[in-house]
């Protein structure tokens, strides 16, 4: 787990080397544990290290396979690592460290680009090939780990995160006003490639790209699972789908504890994370770390959950921690939070991840996560709504139960040069949805969440916030074996019992039963979701400030209508709009946009 960073020329100039050490420095938290830079011919590299694989000097990166004339980058972790170098070793390939990062080069070497599929993890990474030239870049099929690109005539930077491009300098920070669009419709979700910056894309997950040293590309996407019944699971009936899904379940699991560190757990009490610290403790792991974050009452609304966390660390005897932060903490790390995003994140948990993480990093380098349960095995009380309609109704179902906003409802928010003159965001579900390989309105919602939704809100807001104090996050739910299997799963047994019916199924087998059947929980952070004092002022005064006046991105008159009543306006999703708008803003002026 890492930052990653580099820059291509196409125009026979040398890459500039200091801007790639800016990147190599914004990109500081990620990797605390070490760095270096290498540069040959058109091309220059950067690595912050974090220690988690091979602790020696032997796994630093920039690294390089002299006899395959092979050097790169990785971010990340291969938890298949262990059996590849032994295969590879097999092949008669050798080895002198034991990171994973040395397996992913001799893996590119044997393999090619197709050694991605062979790959059991999360991971970015940038491999030179010194004879030709040539560049491949490659992203996980999940998209859990980010990769940033920002390209100009003659040359590209790619990088772990956004403000790492804007650190090297010489990047369009105009507002992409489809990105906008995407921004306000859809719960902050910005679909790959773009971002909301019209200088800076994001290489799509699950893709493979080959830049050229002329600097034409090709791009291969190497994964992308069936959402439709399969033949090999016909027979199969609700028992024999909970006990596979519980397998699969117990698999990733396993494979996530791959480390030469200890690793703990992100424990909300929920049945998420509870069923992976009961896995664990199925699989004998003893005194296992697990932590839960709580938050003040405000507004009438509680703020933590420890009675469900306590229950199953009780139940399974993990080294518990309860973390509770006081409102006034909030408030003062809204900045931080801010300034650890790599894009704009409205969700409010945003922030209770960024202190949950602080406070946990402090303690260990490595935590699963029980991220991404609810896209992959529809568990948000919308699902039922989209299983209703035929599969020709999809888009449209979605759009209204989704979407902060219809497109009408924009006109009065942006000003006019900022708003696309179509539906853009409906127009992308609607294509979404509209392609091959779902099989029922509910599979193309389910397709659309794990593979955009999830990658770029929830998964994005966990890599972003664990990242920005040395915290590796891994998550054995969007380990691509179990998602494919999910998504073959009927629709029925994942609808059922309120949600996530297969998985409460297993987990009635291995956790009390007022964990499995307690109502659905979400991360609370009521200081930020009812705009409390100290937060109400900070997005005053983002809104008020002179970059924000000078931008004219919003209508003045939704401005001052949103602060004349902060806590009343709420979007379709119960966002609240004030929020939501103001946390762009503040964004921008946090990472230096005028």
């Amino acid at each position: 787990m890492c930052g990653l960073s580099g820059e291509i020329r196409f125009d026979g100039r040398r890459p500039d080397l200091a801007a790639v050490e800016r990147m190599n420095d914004r990109l500081a938290d990620r990797g605390p544990d070490g760095r270096g830079t290498w540069t040959r011919g058109a091309v220059a590299l950067g690595h912050r290290r974090l220690k988690i694989i091979d602790l020696s000097d032997l796994g630093a990166q920039p690294m390089t396979d002299p006899r395959g004339g092979i050097t790169g980058v990785f971010n990340g972790c291969v938890y298949n690592y262990r059996e590849l170098r032994e295969e590879l070793r097999r092949l008669g390939h050798r080895f002198t460290s034991t990171s994973d990062t040395e397996v992913v080069l001799k893996a590119y070497r044997q393999w090619g680009p197709a050694c991605v599929e062979r790959f059991r993890g999360m991971f970015a990474f940038a491999l030179v090939e010194h004879r030709s030239g040539r560049v491949v870049l490659g992203r996980d099929r999940l998209g859990i780990k980010p990769l940033y690109l920002a390209g100009t005539p003659g040359r590209l930077r790619f990088a772990s995160s956004l403000p790492a491009l804007l650190a090297a300098g010489d990047v369009d920070t105009s507002l992409d006003p489809v990105a906008l669009h995407q921004y306000l419709s859809w719960h902050a979700t910005v679909a790959a490639p773009r971002t909301v910056l019209a200088g800076v894309r994001k290489l799509p997950p699950a893709t493979v790209r080959v830049v050229e040293p002329d600097g034409t590309h090709h791009d291969h996407r190497y994964w992308q699972p069936s959402y439709t019944r399969r033949a090999e699971y016909a027979r199969m009936d609700a028992h024999a789908w909970r006990d596979a899904l519980l397998e699969a379940l117990r698999t990733a699991v396993r494979r996530r504890m791959v480390s030469d560190v200890p690793v703990g757990v992100l424990l909300s009490g929920g049945l998420d994370s509870s069923l992976i610290v009961a896995l664990l403790a199925q699989q004998g792991q003893r005194d296992l770390m697990t932590f839960s974050v709580g938050f003040e009452s405000e507004g009438g609304e509680e703020g933590d959950e420890f009675r469900y966390s306590d229950v199953v660390a009780r139940e399974f005897g993990t080294d518990h921690r309860r973390l509770m932060i006081p409102s006034d903490r909030v408030s003062t790390a809204v900045d931080g939070a801010v300034a650890a995003m790599s894009e704009p994140m409205t969700s409010h948990d945003v922030v209770a991840f960024y202190l949950l993480s602080e406070q946990v990093s402090k303690e260990v380098k490595v935590v699963q996560s029980g991220q991404g349960a609810d896209e992959v095995l529809a568990g948000y009380h919308w699902y039922p709504r989209l299983a209703e309609v035929a599969r020709a109704d999809a888009a449209g179902r979605y759009a209204e139960t989704y979407f902060d906003r219809p497109h009408a409802d924009l006109a009065r928010i942006l000003e006019p040069g900022m708003l696309p003159g179509t539906d853009v965001s409906g127009r992308f579900v609607r294509e979404h949805m509209a392609a091959p390989g779902a099989e029922t309105a509910l599979d193309a919602a389910l397709r659309l969440d794990t593979h955009v939704m999830l990658v770029d809100d929830p998964v994005k807001r966990v890599d972003n916030m664990t990242m920005a104090w040395g915290l590796e996050a891994r998550v054995p739910f969007l380990d691509h074996e179990l998602v494919e299997l999910a998504a073959a799963c009927p629709p029925g047994l994942k609808l059922a019992d309120g949600g996530k019916g297969v998985l409460k199924a297993a987990g009635r087998g291995l956790l009390p039963r007022e964990v499995v059947d307690r109502p659905k929980g979400y991360f609370p952070v009521p200081a930020v979701k009812n705009m409390a004092g100290p937060v109400l002022k900070r997005v005053r005064e983002a809104l008020e400030a002179p970059e924000a006046r000078r931008r004219g991105l919003f209508q003045e008159s939704y401005v001052s209508e949103l602060l004349a009543a902060p806590d009343q306006h709420r979007t379709k999703r119960g966002a609240n709009a004030l929020w939501q708008v103001a946390l762009l803003e503040i964004w921008l002026q946090t990472h230096g946009i005028t």
